[in-house]
């Protein structure tokens, strides 16, 4: 498409808040999940680290399983 200048870009036709909209939204929901997965990971290298440390003290992996899931 060839707009006739940047304004005529930025209204999109008269489509501009359905179009900026999509495009926003889907920029925040990428940046949502972004934050949840890193946060999902801190907490699965926490559960692993105690998990560890807990082995190399003697208990059994089910004890250790069952402290962390609780």
């Amino acid at each position: 498409m060839q707009w006739e200048s940047w304004s005529a870009f930025w209204q999109m036709g008269g489509a501009a808040p359905f179009v900026w909209g999509s495009y926003g939204l889907t920029v925040f929901l990428v940046v949502v999940e972004l934050i949840m997965v890193a946060r999902r990971r801190r907490e699965t290298v926490r559960r692993l680290l105690r998990l560890r440390r807990a082995s190399a003290n003697g208990r059994s992996g089910r004890q250790v399983f069952e402290e962390i899931v609780e």
